[in-house]
């Protein structure tokens, strides 16, 4: 199957072969067409599926195909605009906009926060067809009129769980009472929570529904691991395994923009370069962060959930967890960011005793148990304490019914050694080493 034989425009099919791409996704098998149809679409994706060109080339099909009259004075109408929850993101998507539409008479804008308005304003008094927005910056142009969404023919609302997690749903129902009642609606989400369902409920209209992936899963070319490391010598045992390894392009999550800063400067301190990204950075050396990841100048990059939203880098090779996330559904899209279109990856977790319960929750979640393995020199201290987390709820073990919360009662090292679980918080338990045989149930089980 090829992108023409999908329907797409002679010019569109070109741009997609330019840029390397023969064979459509399994998401944009399905989606091209259920976009191209004109009716609404719910679909469930988990990153690095191919989305962003399952909705953006029907678009262009759609708008490059249909002359629609605009208002007999001023400016021609925005026909599309599409919502996404971070600015790097929405600035990747507009370029694969440019990009895609190349060949085609369309014009595209990125519309974020944290840059200066006034080119946007003075951008916004020319054509543009297709406008990629932050909720934010987005209304702060309608309170200013300086956008029109009246004549909007398509709307986009892309990783829709994620602007939901952010806070953005009040955002997006006052932008939704701007548009035009019809209109086409295209909804692209991670996951289906009940949230996005109730959602999805009230924006569209007998959607055609599409699940590529299955609900909160990990890539399958996703290699996990968890490196058991007392919460103090977290920082020099990343240090060695990058240095040991020889890790290149390593993109490491912290839970805070203060760790992510203190993390980012121990790296450097140990000669491997290293810059942070997170709201309270400028826009422009968040991009020009990503900028140097990307063609891969930068070694890693430490970055909190929200800002690393954006990254896009189909061979990425390793995610590391610095600190496990305080929500399991954000493992999954931290680790999405490597394993993407086809590609290995490596997804790499440091965990302290005192996120024993929280990889509890990721386990259940994933449905599968994550090898451990212990570094000599590294070996945690199995009387260590849990203490509350920073930022976060307590993420040592609890009790249940005699153990800890849906782990099997040991975890078996890479070798070979079998630990006992921690036991209930305060009890002192935690990573220790045992000489009895490792007994792991099956994946899933009892979950």
């Amino acid at each position: 199957m090829s992108f023409s034989t999908l329907g797409l425009s002679e010019e569109i099919v070109r741009a997609v072969t330019e840029r390397g791409y023969t064979e459509p996704t399994p998401i944009q098998l399905q989606a091209i067409p259920a976009v191209l149809s004109g009716g609404d679409l719910l679909a469930g994706a988990q990153t690095g599926t191919g989305k962003t060109a399952g909705f953006v080339l029907p678009i262009l099909h759609l708008l490059s195909n249909k002359v629609t009259k605009g208002p007999s004075e001023g400016r021609p109408p925005i026909r599309t605009l599409i919502l996404i929850p971070t600015r790097e993101l929405a600035a990747q998507v507009e370029e694969s906009v440019r990009e895609y539409g190349k060949y085609l008479k369309l014009n595209s804008m990125t519309m974020i926060g944290g840059v200066n308005i006034n080119p946007q304003i003075t951008r916004l008094r020319s054509r543009v067809d297709i406008l990629v927005a932050t909720p934010g910056r987005l209304l702060d142009h309608v309170q200013q009129k300086t956008v029109d969404l009246s004549h909007v023919e398509i709307l986009v609302l892309d990783e829709a769980d994620r602007m939901l997690d952010m806070g953005f749903i009040r955002d997006i129902k006052k932008i939704l009472a701007l548009l035009p009642k019809h209109r086409q609606n295209l909804l692209f989400s991670a996951t289906f929570s009940d949230e996005i369902k109730a959602l999805a409920d009230g924006l569209l209209n007998k959607p055609a529904m599409i699940e590529v992936a299955r609900r909160n899963a990990t890539a399958d070319k996703v290699s996990h691991k968890v490196y058991p490391v007392d919460r103090d010598k977290k920082r020099p045992l990343l240090a060695h395994l990058i240095k040991q390894h020889n890790w290149h392009q390593v993109l490491v999550f912290t839970r805070t923009k203060h760790g992510a800063n203190q993390l980012a400067e121990y790296l450097i301190k140990n000669d491997i370069p290293s810059l942070a990204i997170h709201g309270n950075k400028s826009q422009s050396a968040r991009t020009r962060a990503l900028s140097e990841f990307k063609d891969g100048s930068l070694q890693v990059l430490v970055a909190t959930d929200i800002a690393a939203r954006g990254i896009d880098i189909i061979d990425l090779p390793h995610v590391v967890n610095f600190e496990l996330p305080n929500v399991p559904e954000d493992y999954v899209h931290r680790i999405g960011r490597t394993g993407r279109a086809g590609q290995s990856g490596d997804a790499v977790s440091l965990v302290c005793v005192d996120e024993l319960r929280l990889l509890s929750d990721i386990e259940r979640l994933i449905k599968r148990d994550i090898p451990e393995e212990v570094v000599p020199g590294f070996e945690p201290d199995r009387n260590a304490k849990p203490e509350p987390i920073q930022n976060g709820r307590q993420g040592g073990p609890r009790p249940s019914r005699g153990q800890p919360s849906g782990r099997s009662g040991q975890r078996s090292s890479a070798s070979g050694q079998a630990r006992p679980k921690a036991g209930p918080a305060g009890a002192g338990g935690g990573f220790g080493a045992a000489k009895a045989p490792a007994t792991r149930r099956p994946a899933g089980r009892g979950r």
